[in-house]
């Protein structure tokens, strides 16, 4: 290890843990906020006592409903959507060497809402994140089969497959909206399409926890054999990786969370995208850093992004890919304008 690297361990650990505890108060406080006025000790106190830290709790059962039933699943699958496309995004940056990468690239984001759409128009709306679901694989199977079809998953394939795909389900996405909405269902489709967490239970909770934690942890071992891509194919096979064998792993697994996460949180833009460009800045282009990073500010930035999208014009709620957007363009554009200044 070099003594630039020993240096910066210290300030990395600290810059981790305050992090991590950022993310914890952002759970906490996220759930004050809303119509009833809650306070961060009570949310606690919730929590503690349905973990069984404490037997009985103070809270009243209308507030602790609120607590546990209404916001605090909305935020814990908040924040697994945000720990989940930051890591999407940083790995797909790093497979395809395209710093504009992010995890629709495969058409995961057009293949899911032409699922959820069709399930919707038929009237499964109950069903619609099976639907997207379903979409979002069909769509990585489709890009990774024109891909193989091409002569190989590169880089330069793989993102040419995903646009074709991308806009056939996009075409088709749209042929059905015109074809078949009326009414309400109009809404309902707009609202999915720009991105929502509203109506999350546990159940969405766990899905979203355990999808990203599963697929996660793997892929954050993978960091060594992500900073040799940075290089070039040819520079990380002379290092001992298995270029093509990776690369179509963690195309499977980051193309199966994104698939998972748009099922439930619908198309929502910019997260993996901007997040690890702004850890990057942070941590330089190590991705065993980066990687766990990028999850912890993805979280929290997925937090109170939603927070802001339920709470500004409450009691009207905004689809949280509205908000993301806002934030994220002006964002991008300065990281665009700094890598620009650097190169």
């Amino acid at each position: 290890m070099t003594s630039a690297a020993a240096s910066k361990r210290p300030r990395l650990i600290t810059l981790s843990v305050a992090l991590g505890l950022l993310l914890a108060g952002s759970i906490i406080f996220a759930v004050t906020f809303g119509p009833a006025d809650i306070a961060p000790l009570e949310v606690w106190q919730t929590i503690a006592h349905h973990l069984g830290l404490i037997a009985d709790s103070p809270v009243g059962r209308l507030r602790n409903a609120i607590i546990w039933e209404l916001r605090l699943p909305r935020v814990l699958v908040a924040a697994g959507v945000g720990a989940g496309l930051a890591l999407c995004g940083a790995v797909m940056q790093a497979l395809t060497r395209n710093p504009l990468a992010d995890p629709y690239l495969l058409g995961l984001s057009s293949g899911a809402s032409l699922g959820a759409v069709a399930f919707l128009l038929a009237g499964a709306a109950l069903y619609m994140p099976i639907g997207a679901f379903l979409g979002a694989a069909g769509a990585m199977l489709l890009t990774l089969l024109v891909t193989r079809l091409l002569g190989g998953a590169t880089p330069s394939r793989a993102i040419l497959a995903g646009i074709a795909i991308s806009s056939l389900a996009a075409a088709a996405t749209s042929f059905l909206i015109f074809w078949s909405a009326t009414g309400d269902s109009y809404r309902e489709i707009l609202s999915w399409l720009m991105g929502s967490l509203s109506g999350s239970v546990w159940s969405d909770a766990g899905i979203v926890i355990v999808a990203t934690l599963f697929v996660g942890l793997p892929v954050l071992l993978s960091g060594r054999s992500l900073d040799a891509f940075v290089f070039g194919d040819a520079a990380a096979a002379t290092l001992g990786v298995d270029v093509a064998r990776l690369r179509w792993l963690l195309l499977a697994a980051t193309a199966l969370l994104t698939g998972v996460l748009v099922s439930i949180g619908g198309a929502i833009g910019f997260v993996g995208l901007i997040v690890p460009h702004i850890v990057r800045l942070v941590t330089g282009s190590r991705h065993r850093l980066l990687l766990p990073i990028s999850m912890l500010v993805g979280a929290s930035f997925m937090i109170w992004t939603d927070t802001a999208a339920r709470s500004l014009f409450a009691p009207r709620e905004l689809p949280v890919g509205i908000i993301t957007a806002l934030i994220g363009a002006p964002i991008f554009l300065l990281v665009l304008l700094r890598y620009r200044r650097a190169t």
